[in-house]
């Protein structure tokens, strides 16, 4: 019997280690998660056990993996969110907590805003872990604490670095940067270029292969690569990204290359993701969102740690307007999902970009009732991936290139799928639009 020839990627998410096995035609052979907590340990804090999410989480979730028998693992990559960081010993292990995108911790003094993703926020966490453990043999982000358990390689891949600037330059570990904040270059991890091989895992005699930022591995399986294309990415953090043919400039959005080539993308990161809309499902009382009069929804400010996109305030804090007796569990429920809805809309005008479709990824879209927001409240059809576990399948991909089983980034096109579209509903969209510009004068926004 002729083996088939597939690679692992595994992604550190922000509540659990998820790994798919892949073939060449990007289908899943195997999926796997290891759930991990989520510690808050003040209303302004973000952070994990960096042990058991970073170290032992993914090398739980590839061991758990259960491969077909005509299936040859070639290589195994890894996907994280950023920043993050944590000091470790010469064994890495983790020595303090592992400190999470948004948390205080990252906050640049005097910063009012916030122009690119993660700047300054990484050297923070930096000057603060390295006064937490001045003796540390390393100060390493989540990437590089998994791989280091998986191969003894602690790598990242350069996107990541670049989202450590100033401690990265663009071409290595910026010294006195790295001095100013407590730390020698030495303690700082190896950066490869993403697909490039690294290692061996142990025990299993496959190549470690460099993965890259969750985002960028989830853009490149999406298919959001022409012009107008939206990446709605429903995870614990919402991530809107459109398609542009040139970078362009608009206050509280980010521009950011794409993996296409001569293409950019418009957009960011908003809190009112996974982590509201799970924060509202401990304490709002069990309901159908699906069930409420479409005129009989209050209006949520979905904003339960602050908000990135496009406000960069982490001081913004959560409210809920409209509400009356004749208000139930599942009118509140619905007015969670479409506050994260609105929060797509909000991105998308923001940006005054052309909107072709929008196809929404991540753990959320197994979600119907955020994905049915979604449409209700932008309009138009939901296109949803079929892997949920996109960040996982692109780091995949990226494997297949570091043992030569591809040759360009491009290709990863090819795995992208559609698993259903959601389309939106009309009686839903006129109350939705009225709820809308309650929530844009709500906020502040300039669109009001």
């Amino acid at each position: 019997m002729s083996r088939e020839d597939v690679t692992i990627g595994i992604d550190v998410g922000t509540t659990a280690a998820k790994a798919v096995a892949v073939d060449e035609d990007g289908r899943v052979q195997s999926r796997v998660r290891i759930p991990h907590q989520l510690r808050v340990p003040a209303p302004d804090r973000l952070e994990h056990d960096a042990d058991e999410a970073w170290r032992r989480g993914p090398v739980a979730a590839l061991k758990s993996l259960n491969l077909p028998s005509k299936t040859r693992l070639k290589a195994v990559a890894v996907s994280s969110m950023v920043p993050s960081l944590t000091a470790v010993d010469s064994d890495g292990r983790a020595l303090t907590p592992g400190l999470l995108y948004g948390d205080v911790r990252g906050r640049v003094p005097g910063a009012d805003t916030q122009p690119l993703p993660a700047v300054g926020e990484a050297a923070e966490f930096l000057r603060w872990t390295a006064a937490e453990a001045p003796d540390a043999a390393g100060y390493w982000p989540a990437p590089a604490v998994a791989n280091h358990a998986l191969a003894g390689e602690p790598v990242i891949d350069f996107a990541t670095a670049i989202t450590s600037l100033p401690l990265f330059d663009g071409t290595g570990w910026n010294s006195a940067a790295c001095a100013e904040c407590g730390a020698a270059v030495d303690q700082m991890p190896r950066v490869e270029t993403f697909g490039t091989p690294v290692g061996e895992v142990r025990g299993f005699g496959a190549v470690l292969a460099t993965g890259a930022i969750d985002a960028l591995c989830e853009q490149m399986v999406a298919g959001a690569d022409q012009e107008g294309d939206v990446l709605v990415m429903c995870g614990t953090t919402l991530i809107v990204w459109t398609t542009i043919s040139a970078p362009r400039e608009v206050p509280g959005l980010w521009t950011i290359p794409h993996t296409a080539a001569g293409k950019s993308q418009i957009g960011g990161a908003s809190n009112a993701g996974g982590m509201f809309l799970g924060w509202v499902d401990r304490v709002v009382a069990p309901a159908d969102p699906t069930s409420p009069e479409p005129r009989r929804v209050p209006v949520w400010l979905p904003y339960i740690r602050g908000e990135r996109t496009p406000f960069h305030d982490p001081d913004r804090r959560a409210g809920l307007d409209g509400l009356d007796l004749t208000h139930d569990a599942a009118s509140v429920r619905r007015a969670a999902y479409e506050a994260s809805a609105f929060v797509v809309r909000q991105i998308l005008e923001l940006s005054g970009a052309p909107v072709r479709r929008i196809i929404a990824s991540g753990g959320g879209t197994r979600v119907q009732a955020w994905m049915q927001a979604i449409a209700d409240v932008t309009g138009r059809a939901v296109e949803i991936s079929a892997v949920a576990e996109g960040a996982a399948l692109g780091a995949a991909f990226l494997g297949r290139m570091a043992v030569g089983l591809e040759s360009t980034i491009a290709d990863a096109a090819r795995w992208a799928s559609v698993e259903r579209v959601v389309e939106p509903r009309p009686a839903w969209m006129e109350p939705t639009k009225d709820r809308y510009r309650r929530f844009l004068e709500l906020s502040g926004s300039r669109l009001a």
